[in-house]
C-alpha cells in the first residue's frame, strides 16, 4: 500500500486556510466600506442640498465628503480585487488538494478538444476526457500551454530533451508561489489566449499604407481643431467642413486596410492581460536549470520585455476599443482616431511582430514543464524513468495506473527485455489483463513526455506507444469491429521498426474472427512486430492463443491473473503470476445472474 502525498497535502491545506481567512477579512472589509460609501452618498447629498437649495454655506463644502468618497472607492476596488485573487487561490489549493486525493475527475480542463480516436493510444490509453490523464496533469493557464502539454502527450520526446525537462521539473517542484501567482492571473479564473489568431495577426504584412498618411492625418487633426475654433469664435464653418470632406476621404480609401488592422482578428485580441501577466511573472522568477533560462532569455525583442510589449499591444487594443464610446465616436473622423490607432497597432507589429512566435513557444514549454513539476510535487513518490542504451525494454518495478485511486491500485512488476519481448496475459474475464496493458502504456508516455511515472521505478529504452485496446465498430466509418482492429494493427505495424521501436499493446487480439483464423493471425502479428524491433504486451482470455510461442523462438512469456470464485462470489487480487491461466469464469458468471447453462 503506497501512502498519499501527506507533506504536499499538508502544505496545500494550510495555504487554503489561510486565503480562505483573507477572502473573509477582504469579504468583512467591503461590507463596511460599503456602508461608509452609503453614508458618505447621503452626507454629499445632504450637503448639496443645505448650500445650493438653503443657501446654508458654500458648495465648495461638498468637495470634502465628494473626495473622501472617490478616495475610498479607489480603496474599495483594491479590496475587492484582492479579495478575489484570494477566492482564486482558494480554488487553486482546493483543486490541488482534489488531485493529490484522486477526486479530481471532471474539475479540471479535460483537453476534449485533443481527443482522436484514430491516434494509435490516446483513446485507448484514457489521455483526454473526464478523470483522463490531461486533467490529472494540466494546470497551464493558456491555450498554448495546454497544446505543449497535449503534444508531448501524443508523441515521445527525444531522450535529450526528456532529460533537460527533469531538470527543469525538479526545479520547478517546489515553486508553490510562482504557481500560485500564475493561477489568479487575468480577469478571471479560465484558460484564456488564442495563440493561433494572435500569431496570424502578428505576422501579417502591414496594410497601412503609404506611411505620409499617418503624418497627414495628424496635421489634418491638428487643422480641425483649429477650423473648429473659427467656427466657435467667427461663425465660418467653411474651413472644418473642408478638412472633414478631406478627412472622410481619406478614411474611405484605407477603409479596408483599417478595419483589417484593428478587426482581422477579435480573438487575437482577447486575454492580452493574461497573457502580459504570464510573461510578467515568468520574467522576474529566478531558474537555475538550463532549459528555463534558455526558454526565459526568448521573452524579449528589441531591449523590451515580452510582458511590455504586450502590455503595451493591449494599450493599442483598449485605444481601439474606446471607439464604441459615444464622444471618442463623435471625434473620431475629425480627430483622424482610427487611423492613429490603425498605424500605432502597425508600429507594433513591425517592432515585435516576429518575435510574438517564439514568446508563445516559450511560456507554452514552460507552462507546460509547470504541469509536470505539480505532478511531481503532489505525487512525490513518483519516481523519473531511466533510460538506458542497448536492446529495446521495459523494465518496470511496482507499476501502477495513476488514474486509479492510491488506495485501489495494485502494482504488479512488469519486465521486458532479454529474451521475453512479448508478455502474453492472460486470465479471465475482469481480472485486471486491460488494466495492466493500460498501466504500461500510460506510463510509457509519461515516460516518454518527461513526467515522473507511477512505479517504484522504471528503466527503459526509447519507445513508441501503440495500442488495440479500446476498438469498436463505426456505423459512421462503416466497419466492424474486426476490421477497425486490424487496420489499427496495420497503423501499428507502420510504425515497428521506426525509431523509437514500437511498444505495442493488444488486448484481446482478433477476437472478431473464428478461433483458427485468430491463432493463425495472432502469430502472424506477433511475429512480424518482432521482426520489426517491437516489443509489447498481448492479452487473451482464450487458452487456445497461450502455445503460439512456438514460432516466436521463445520470445513470449506467459503470464497471467486469476480470480476466486466462492458460494456465488467473486474476487480479484489483481496480482500478476507466472504461467498460464488455468480456469475461466465465463461459466460461472453466467450461472451467477440467473442465467441456466
Amino acid at each position: 500500500m503506497y501512502s498519499q502525498p501527506v507533506q504536499a497535502a499538508d502544505e496545500y491545506r494550510q495555504r487554503l486556510n489561510d486565503r480562505e481567512s483573507r477572502v473573509a477579512q477582504r469579504e468583512a472589509i467591503h461590507i463596511r466600506l460599503g456602508n461608509i460609501r452609503l453614508v458618505l452618498a447621503l452626507m454629499a447629498a445632504a450637503t448639496a442640498w443645505e448650500s445650493l437649495k438653503e443657501h446654508a454655506f458654500s458648495p465648495w463644502w461638498m468637495v470634502l465628503p465628494l473626495s473622501v468618497f472617490v478616495g475610498i472607492a479607489a480603496y474599495h476596488s483594491r479590496t475587492l480585487r484582492a479579495r478575489d485573487l484570494a477566492q482564486r487561490a482558494v480554488a487553486w489549493y482546493r483543486g490541488g488538494l482534489a488531485r493529490i486525493e484522486d477526486r479530481c475527475a471532471g474539475a479540471g480542463q479535460t483537453g476534449e478538444r485533443f481527443s482522436d480516436s484514430h491516434h494509435v493510444y490516446a483513446a485507448d490509453l484514457d489521455l483526454f476526457g473526464r478523470g483522463g490523464l490531461f486533467e490529472l496533469l494540466s494546470t497551464a493557464r493558456t491555450r498554448m500551454g495546454e497544446d505543449t502539454l497535449a503534444k508531448w502527450l501524443l508523441s515521445p520526446s527525444a531522450v535529450d530533451e526528456i532529460v533537460e525537462r527533469h531538470a527543469a521539473v525538479r526545479e520547478l517542484r517546489d515553486q508553490l508561489d510562482l504557481k500560485e501567482d500564475l493561477a489568479v492571473l487575468g480577469e478571471d479564473a479560465g484558460v484564456g489566449v488564442s495563440p493561433e489568431a494572435l500569431l496570424h495577426w502578428a505576422e501579417a504584412p502591414n496594410q497601412m499604407k503609404p506611411e505620409w498618411v499617418r503624418w497627414f492625418g495628424v496635421i489634418l487633426s491638428i487643422s480641425a481643431i483649429a477650423g473648429a475654433v473659427v467656427w466657435g469664435y467667427f461663425g465660418i464653418a467653411a474651413p472644418l467642413i473642408v478638412i472633414l470632406a478631406v478627412e472622410a476621404i481619406i478614411r474611405y480609401r484605407i477603409g479596408n486596410s483599417l478595419e483589417n488592422v484593428l478587426h482581422g482578428s477579435e480573438h487575437a485580441f482577447r486575454d492580452l492581460g493574461l497573457l502580459s501577466g504570464v510573461l510578467a511573472r515568468v520574467e522576474r522568477h529566478a531558474f537555475s536549470s538550463p532549459r528555463l533560462k534558455s526558454l526565459q532569455h526568448d521573452l524579449s525583442s528589441h531591449g523590451h520585455t515580452s510582458s511590455f510589449a504586450i502590455a503595451r499591444l493591449k494599450t493599442i487594443v483598449d485605444l481601439s476599443d474606446s471607439r464604441r464610446n459615444l464622444i471618442v465616436g463623435m471625434l473620431d473622423l475629425p480627430l483622424m482616431y482610427s487611423i492613429q490607432v490603425a498605424f500605432a497597432a502597425e508600429r507594433w507589429r513591425r517592432a515585435h511582430g516576429h518575435a510574438v512566435a517564439s514568446w508563445l513557444s516559450a511560456i507554452a514549454e514552460i507552462e507546460a514543464l509547470i504541469c509536470l513539476g505539480t505532478y511531481s510535487y503532489e505525487h512525490p513518490g513518483d519516481p523519473f524513468p531511466e533510460f538506458v542504451q542497448g536492446a529495446t525494454c521495459f523494465n518496470a518495478a511496482e507499476i501502477g495506473h495513476p488514474l486509479i485511486p492510491a488506495g485501489a491500485c495494485i502494482r504488479n512488476n512488469v519486465r521486458l527485455f532479454d529474451g521475453a519481448r512479448v508478455l502474453l496475459v492472460s486470465g479471465s474475464n475482469m481480472s485486471g489483463k486491460s488494466t495492466l496493458l493500460r498501466t504500461v502504456g500510460i506510463n510509457a508516455v509519461l515516460a516518454m513526455a518527461g513526467a515522473p511515472v507511477r512505479a517504484r521505478s522504471l528503466r527503459l529504452t526509447p519507445v513508441q506507444v501503440g495500442a488495440s485496446i479500446r476498438i469498436n465498430d463505426s456505423l459512421r466509418e462503416g466497419s466492424s469491429r474486426f476490421y477497425a482492429e486490424i487496420t489499427r494493427l496495420r497503423k501499428l505495424f507502420d510504425l515497428a521498426g521506426g525509431d523509437p521501436p514500437l511498444l505495442f499493446l493488444l488486448d484481446e487480439l482478433l477476437q472478431g474472427t473464428n478461433s483458427n483464423d485468430r491463432r493463425i493471425g495472432a502469430e502472424g502479428v506477433l511475429c512480424a512486430l518482432l521482426n520489426r524491433g517491437a516489443i509489447g504486451l498481448v492479452s487473451t482470455h482464450d487458452l487456445a492463443l497461450v502455445d503460439i510461442g512456438g514460432p516466436l523462438n521463445g520470445q513470449l512469456h506467459n503470464v497471467h491473473f486469476q480470480e476466486d470464485f466462492d458460494n456465488g462470489r467473486m474476487s480479484f487480487d489483481y496480482k500478476l503470476r507466472e504461467g498460464v491461466v488455468t480456469k475461466s469464469n465465463g461459466l460461472a458468471l453466467m450461472r451467477s445472474i440467473g442465467l441456466d447453462v
